[in-house]
This record gives structure tokens, sequence and C-alpha cells, in this order.
């Protein structure tokens, strides 16, 4: 199982980014697919995820301001980030679990600053 981030970077506060998650190595399609980040000092947070049937869920914090989405035929995952924060600045990561086994990625860098 593979999972690679892309699509980090320095952004301006209200400023927009696209985070992509390319994966290999298992049936993407059958399942869920998560985001998390961590921010400095702090402890790795959820951040959204997304069924094997395009069920979603955020955390209260990006809630209407991100958007995840999924390409079962590129078995690619995406982070819309909208509105971006300085609070927001963060490696995010790509996660999911096959086989009882737990899966990351390497993390994309996000840093959100005027």
């Amino acid at each position: 199982v593979q999972l690679v981030e892309s699509g980090g970077g320095l952004v301006q506060p209200g400023g927009s980014l696209r985070l992509s998650c390319a994966a290999s190595g298992f049936t993407f399609s059958r399942n869920t697919m998560r985001w998390y980040r961590q921010a400095p000092g702090k402890q790795r947070e959820f951040v959204a995820l997304i069924t094997n049937a395009g069920d979603v869920n955020y955390s209260d914090s990006v809630k209407g301001r991100f958007t995840i989405s999924r390409n079962n035929a590129e078995n690619t995952m995406f982070l819309q980030m909208n509105s971006l924060k300085p609070e927001d600045t963060a490696v995010y990561y790509c996660h999911t679990i096959w086989s009882t086994k737990v899966y990351w990625g390497q993390g994309t860098q996000v840093t959100v600053s005027s």
C-alpha cells in the first residue's frame, strides 16, 4: 500500500489549495479514505473522510471551507481547501486502513501566511 500526497504550498489567508492523494496497492474504490493534519507542536488531528459510497464527514474547524472528494477510476482522493486561515497551517496526511493495518502518506506541507 502506498499513499502519496501532493499539492501543498504557501498561500495567503483567504486563498485556496487543492491537495491530492494518489493511492496504490489496494482496492481503492472499496475503502474509506481520510485526511489528517498536524501543526507544529500539536497532535495529529482528523480533517475529513469519504467512504466508498461517497459519504463525507468533516471536523468542525474545516466544515464549510474544505471539500473532500475521490476519483475511483484514478485511485485518487482530493481535498479542496478554500478560505484558508493561518491556523490551517500544518502537514496534511492521507490515511487509510487495509487488511486491519493503518497506512499513512508522507505528508504535504500547507502554510497559510501573508
